[in-house]
Formats: C-alpha cells, structure tokens, sequence
C-alpha cells in the first residue's frame, strides 16, 4: 500500500486494487495536486469542514465520491454515495470500513459549523491495515491497525499528542502519521508532540506535502 501526503488530513492511498483519495480539502490547494487526485478511482470524504471536501475541484472531478448525509446536504452541487458508520466497502481484496469518530466542539463552531455526523475509514488491503481517523478526540474502541494516520491539534477539535499517542497504542499500530497540521493559524507543538510519541513508544513519520512512503 502507497501513501502519498497533501495538504491538511488529505491522503492519496494506492493498494493493488484501488486508488483512494480521502479529504480533499482547500486549504494549501494547489492545482498541481491534480495531476494525482485525477487518478483516483473513489473519493471518500470524512466531514462537512471545507479543509476536508474541496466542492469547487471535486465538482470538476469525474470521480465517484463517498460521504455523509451530513456531508451530502452541506455540498448539494455534488453527487454523493451516502455511507454510514459500520458500512464495509468492497474493491476486489481490499476492504474499506467505515467507523466512528467523533468531532470534538468549541465556540468557533457556532452557527452551523458543528460537526454531527463524522466517520473514519479502515483499510485493509489484505496485508495491512491503515485506519483514517478524520478530526476526533479520542474515544473507547475495539479498532485494531497496523499504520494509523491521525490529528495532533487539539484546541477541543482534535486529540493531544498525549492522547493521540495512547490511541495509536491501544490499536496496536506500528507506525503514527500526524495529520491536520498545516494550518498556520493553529500550530502543533512538535516538540511536545516528539515527547509524548517517544514517551508512549509509538513509532512516527511527519510526512511533508507530496511525500510517498510505502506500508
């Protein structure tokens, strides 16, 4: 499985199957970008926030999309496949499970701006595991992954690297990919981060934007 980083939480995944690209969002967009997200075979969205679905290019993209009915009614100018937690999606031999998540609230979200309907996605291509998290605070599971691909921002939104660290831990991963932190208006403490990762033993890779790496 190829992993290729953009901007915000967006991933571009390759397995043998299929090509998955996951929150395609507008902050940092560049058209650059398409030449990849072109190539893709399914979209899938996590939430309605604009840093995650990027209407004005995925309008113009001839690509199934998958989201929320939260997401479907936020975005009606696009054609969605309505998915729900627990939902199992299925490319040959790679598996795409839809979980929880929960989006985590602070004044700035008033007035419409909550999220109230969220979903991660799982994928399993047979020999590994990523999970997707989207923007969640951290909760009681029974998920289990090999890679893990998760915010460190907090600010109510997110986990903590604290948090994000025991979570990562819980579901056996063997490798954290920080996500969500290119938004120069809300900074991840890097060091603080690097403390808690190597304090809870969790392994880490910040991928830098149009970074590949190979699971």
């Amino acid at each position: 499985m190829n992993i290729v980083k953009y901007p915000q939480s967006c991933l571009f995944i390759e397995t043998k199957d299929i090509k998955i690209l996951i929150d395609a969002g507008n902050l940092k967009y560049e058209e650059s970008f398409l030449k990849t997200w072109q190539q893709a075979d399914i979209i899938l969205i996590t939430h309605k926030h604009g840093d995650h679905c990027y209407a004005e290019v995925l309008k113009n993209l001839n690509i199934p999309l998958f989201g929320t009915e939260e997401v479907a009614k936020n975005y009606k100018e696009l054609k969605w496949n309505i998915i729900h937690e627990n939902d199992v999606l299925t490319f040959h031999n790679t598996k795409i499970e839809v979980v929880k998540a929960i989006h985590g609230y602070n004044p700035n979200l008033k007035g419409g701006k909550s999220v109230l309907e969220n979903v991660g996605y799982i994928i399993d291509d047979g020999e590994k595991r990523l999970y997707i998290t989207s923007d969640t605070i951290c909760f009681e599971n029974n998920y289990k992954a090999d890679v893990i691909a998760l915010p460190v921002t907090a600010h109510g939104l997110t986990m903590s690297s604290y948090e994000a660290a025991l979570f990562a831990k819980e579901i056996d991963a063997k490798l954290v990919l920080p996500i969500h932190m290119d938004n120069d208006a809300y900074k991840t403490d890097i060091e603080y981060m690097r403390k808690m990762f190597e304090k809870f033993s969790v392994p880490y890779k910040v991928l830098e934007i149009e970074e590949k790496i190979e699971i």
